[in-house]
């Protein structure tokens, strides 16, 4: 059987790309990925390696975070951004067995593989690859994934937050991926296309004593509002710096240069970010995008919006530094909505932090 057939006879509804829409249950998907663990199919998130010894030196020479200090089997975030500081791409780097895996946001493979090659000069020896077609990549989320991590792969803990690990599942090779959490634990597994449905029913069997069950991507947006994450096509592009998208922990500040390190340097140096991510709670679901308003004033943009299968209205988007203040109410301009200040999103520097 194949993974989308499988996917079909678990109930899924499919979006063109193949992704798991819904599961024909939002509400118990929701909830599982609140409080035991869910599933998902994510190979829309591209899969790239680099192999050769410099892999990662051209990761440090185009990108944000500070790669070349990472030990084997532990990974970080990284963005690449253009020479105005302005994201690109954000991705994911792992040292693994003597290659680099990169995963790509949704979407994004083959835009950040033709900006990769175009980065690796005549003396560099590496060879960038996608593995995309060749394989898919599903992920688990929820307070209880560490439980079916520890029950399929045998590690019991980690003490960074990027840990990965090769093991073998039905005679093939698998690569887990440990990723920013959006839910509790969030790892990432890396399978051959050929053993997919295999595996997928592998890891259902393997979950059944956490309440482990398959959920898709409506579940998985809503997910990354309620934990302020940012997402391709809404904050993370061109129109923003990592800074100002709460990505300051996927940012060194130590490291040497890179494209766009100047501009970013010197906003974090001079503390003058002009806005700054948040988290709202709306008074009532609105679309995205809409322009936020204080005193008749335009102070912001809400970027994303959700209502999520709980019933709560949750949306993100960039304010006015000066107006970043947990409990503010902004109006969403032409409309009777009101978005209150949950949170600061993502990560923030210390005089950011201060003033929540």
């Amino acid at each position: 059987m194949s993974l989308d057939n499988l996917h079909q006879q678990f109930g899924a509804q499919i979006a063109p790309d193949g992704i798991p829409i819904h599961y024909g249950d939002e509400g118990g998907e929701y909830n599982a990925a609140l409080n035991s663990v869910v599933l998902m199919d994510r190979s829309h998130e591209g899969r790239l390696e680099i192999r050769g010894r410099d892999g990662l030196v051209i990761l440090q020479r185009i990108s944000t975070n500070d790669i070349l200090g990472l030990p084997q089997n532990i990974g970080c975030p990284t963005i690449l951004t253009n020479p105005n500081g302005r994201i690109l791409d954000r991705l994911m780097v792992y040292p693994v067995d003597q290659t680099v895996w990169i995963t790509t946001e949704p979407g994004r493979s083959d835009a950040a593989l033709a900006y990769l090659r175009r980065q690796v000069f005549f003396n560099d020896d590496a060879t960038i690859i996608d593995r995309s077609g060749e394989t898919r990549l599903f992920a688990l989320h929820g307070p209880r994934t560490n439980e079916v991590i520890e029950r399929i792969a045998g590690i019991t803990s980690t003490t960074h937050d990027y840990a990965s690990a090769t093991i073998s599942i039905a005679g093939a090779d698998i690569l887990l991926l440990q990723r920013k959490t959006v839910s509790g634990g969030h790892w990432a597994v890396i399978v051959p296309q050929d053993k997919a449905a295999e595996i997928w029913q592998f890891l259902i069997k393997n979950g059944q004593t956490e309440g482990i069950r398959p959920a898709g991507s409506l579940v998985y947006n809503a997910l990354r509002i309620r934990a302020g994450r940012p997402a391709v096509g809404r904050e993370l592009s061109t129109d923003y710096i990592p800074l100002e998208a709460g990505l300051w922990d996927e940012v060194s500040f130590t490291k040497g240069c890179y494209t766009g390190q100047e501009i970013i340097a010197r906003m974090e140096s001079r503390g003058r970010l002009a806005k700054t991510m948040v988290q709202f709670k709306l008074s009532r679901f609105v679309e995205a995008p809409q322009k936020l308003v204080l005193g008749g004033k335009e102070v912001g943009t809400m970027t994303s919006a959700v209502l999520t299968p709980a019933g709560e209205a949750l949306a993100l988007g960039f304010v006015k530094v000066s107006e970043a203040i947990i409990g503010h109410r902004l109006a969403v301009e032409s409309t009777e909505v009101e978005a209150e200040i949950t949170a600061l999103a993502g990560a923030q520097p210390p005089a950011l932090q201060a003033t929540s």
